[in-house]
């Protein structure tokens, strides 16, 4: 309760008053005038009626006090016996805050940010969050549910202005163990069929059972070694890049009884090949119309090393000219097709007819580096179908087609067959989904008897055009026709002769992204994108291994002619496995170095610093019999000042809030006109004797 004034008039009105007041009143009590002590008080009541003096009376209500409780449902603490307990301790805290009218429990559950790419635990984010708008005085205190693995722990010095306890309850066991496996110092980048060199290390996070780890390497989805590592030693590790693009290294560490979690036993790196120049041969059997398509396609493209000849003096061709007089180089066949025949990585013979040029040995060479993993091209001509073809050289245990000694001289469109729309190699070049399709036509084509492999184009009356096939470890292409020089010339429009030869020459020399059987997967945030190309029926649905060791179907929806497609978001971070009808694709979610697998074991160190600054306590909750117990709350008026190991804290708070305010003026109704009127009369009292 207290005393203000709303006065009747202003304040310097009434002050004039008053200073006539004084000036009477002085005056009279020095002349000693009779009934002068009676008009001052008279004159001092009428000013503080001027004045009009009010009580007010204020109406408060008690602020309740607010407890944070942050729930701790980040990755690591995803195992049974972890829930099970935080679950638990939630369940008990709830109750046992509900019996305190005053507390005011703010339960925020804090997990894995789904939009971050290095998950962590963040727990004092959270609690942040959830007392942004309470002032500092209402805080009672912060209760954290956790395993101690905490990656945003403040300093405790820097924390200062949270004035109020910080309580942890831990999860998990004392004597807990676990095994894990990280890739150090690797590489990002390596070049093909080039060595390369890694190190990795396993880590043993408590109790260590002093074994050795036995750890299994895969690349690519392959085993390629099984190396015994040293816990807490970093081992060495050397590779060759197999392939261009994307490589996935997997390490797989195995797991050791009473861990925790495998879901750490796995670590991978994604190394990107780089090929270094290829190196393409290139032999033209005679000079004609489209011989330079091939040659300004290859040399157009920084990254191939060209090596082109052209038969313009074959061996039966006599003319009289002496040998010392001719400027042609002559055709290094030993040097090529023997001594460095394995350098290459693609051969093409463009319009080639057997004419005692090359030893027919040196055709058996050309189908050997075939079938340990060369390539081949065959672009056929008129000469394919003579009897000079190479077709009958031993070179024909690896051509897909056989000539029939005829060629199709008629005009037409090269269409893609119904295996060429799925294709990769021919799959959405452009123009081939219109009838007729929008580009040029061709003149001619070799016929030849049913080919084995992939025909993926097609010309007059359905005739094979572009043949795939594999042979061996190698991979062979037969274009039955010489005049793809007719797109590059833009005649009728021309034709996609760009995309199509480089599409077909990447496919040759095992581009992964042109395999017509293929599963890949790539993740970008935590959204993970599926693909599945092929060239049969629709798949059916991918089966996805999660990194906790679940796994759920993936329904892939067809995108294009031989693709589906699935876009997947996921919540858990690390290494997903996708498989479907035998073929699999490893995707990393998240990055490989997330804080939240680094370690993994509960522990009480970790928040111990801050909590004994704060005046709080750090609980395990299981005990050493195994059973779970939740310390007792203790409500504390005014500042914590040393905390109580034995029960939590909580700082309660005097704030209160204003509900209403009771004002009574003093000299309003009668009693203020009766106390006036009394003074006035007693002056005239005094007056009247």
């Amino acid at each position: 309760m207290n005393i203000a004034f709303s006065p009747l008039l202003p304040w310097s009105v009434i002050g004039v008053f008053a200073l006539v007041a004084a000036a009477l009143a002085i005056f009279g009590l020095w002349r000693r005038v009779r009934g002068a002590a009676i008009r001052t008080l008279a004159l001092a009541l009428l000013l503080l009626a001027l004045a009009n003096p009010v009580v007010m009376n204020e109406e408060r209500e008690a602020l309740s006090t607010v407890v944070a409780v942050i729930v701790d449902r980040s990755q690591s603490q995803q195992n049974a016996d972890r829930t099970a307990m935080t679950d638990q301790a939630l369940a008990e805290l709830k109750e046992r805050l509900a019996r305190y009218p005053r507390i005011e429990p703010r339960i925020v559950e804090a997990g894995d940010d789904p939009e971050s790419d290095t998950p962590s635990t963040r727990l004092f984010d959270a609690l942040t969050s959830a007392l942004a708008d309470v002032p500092p005085s209402r805080v009672g205190g912060a209760i954290l549910l956790t395993d101690g693995q905490v990656h945003d722990i403040p300093d405790p010095a820097a924390f200062s202005s949270f004035d109020a306890p910080v309580h942890a309850l831990i999860t998990g066991r004392p004597d807990e163990f676990d095994r894990r496996i990280e890739v150090l110092n690797a590489p990002r980048f390596g070049i093909v069929g080039e060595p390369q060199e890694l190190k990795f290390r396993v880590t043993d996070d408590g109790r260590s059972p002093g074994t050795a780890a036995r750890v299994t390497i895969r690349l690519n989805g392959n085993e390629i070694a099984s190396e015994t590592a040293t816990p807490g030693a970093e081992t060495p590790f050397r590779f060759t890049v197999p392939r261009g693009g994307n490589n996935v290294l997997e390490f797989v560490v195995d797991p050791v009884e009473g861990e925790i979690t495998t879901a750490n036993n796995r670590a991978v790196h994604v190394i990107d090949g780089i090929r270094e120049n290829l190196r393409v041969l290139l032999v033209s059997g005679e000079p004609h119309a489209g011989e330079r398509a091939w040659r300004n396609l290859l040399k157009s493209d920084t990254a191939i090393d060209l090596v082109h000849f052209t038969i313009l003096r074959p061996p039966e061709k006599q003319d009289g000219t002496p040998i010392n007089e001719l400027s042609l180089i002559a055709f290094p066949t030993r040097e090529l097709f023997v001594d460095k025949i394995n350098e290459f990585d693609l051969i093409i013979f463009d319009r080639y007819q057997h004419r005692g040029v090359l030893p027919i040995l040196y055709y058996d060479n050309i189908a050997q580096y075939v079938e340990n993993g060369g390539a081949l091209l065959i672009a056929a001509g008129p000469e394919h179908a003579g009897d000079d073809s190479i077709a009958y050289t031993p070179l024909s245990v690896v051509l897909p087609a056989t000539p029939t000694g005829v060629m199709n001289e008629k005009a037409f469109f090269p269409r893609l067959s119904e295996q060429g729309r799925k294709h990769p190699v021919t799959r959405g070049l452009e123009g081939a989904l219109d009838e007729p399709p929008h580009w040029g036509r061709w003149f001619r084509t070799v016929d030849v008897a049913a080919p084995q492999g992939n025909v993926v184009m097609e010309g007059a009356d359905n005739n094979p055009l572009l043949v795939l096939n594999r042979y061996g470890k190698g991979r062979v292409a037969m274009l039955l026709s010489d005049q793809g020089w007719l797109w590059a010339r833009g005649f009728e429009g021309g034709g996609p002769h760009v995309s199509l030869y480089r599409r077909t020459a990447h496919w040759l020399m095992q581009e992964p992204a042109l395999e017509e059987e293929a599963l890949t997967a790539r993740a970008f945030g935590r959204t993970l994108e599926i693909t599945r190309q092929t060239i049969k029926e629709a798949p059916g649905p991918a089966m996805m291994k999660l990194p906790s060791g679940a796994t759920r179907p993936v329904e892939l929806r067809e995108s294009g002619p031989g693709l589906y497609k699935a876009e997947v978001k996921t919540a858990e971070t690390g290494l997903y496995e996708i498989e479907n009808e035998g073929l699999t694709a490893l995707v990393h979610v998240g990055a490989v170095d997330a804080p939240e697998f680094k370690a993994t074991i509960s522990t009480t160190q970790t928040l111990a610093p801050l909590a004994d600054s704060t005046k709080g306590i750090v609980h395990r909750l299981a005990d050493e019999e195994g059973s779970l117990r939740v310390p007792p709350l203790l409500p504390v008026s005014g500042a914590v000042r040393a905390p109580d190991p034995q029960r939590l804290s909580l700082r309660m708070t005097n704030e209160t809030v204003l509900k209403g305010i009771d004002s009574l003026p003093l000299f309003a109704g009668f009693a203020g006109v009766g106390l006036l009127l009394l003074a006035l009369s007693a002056t005239w009292y005094r007056e009247g004797r």
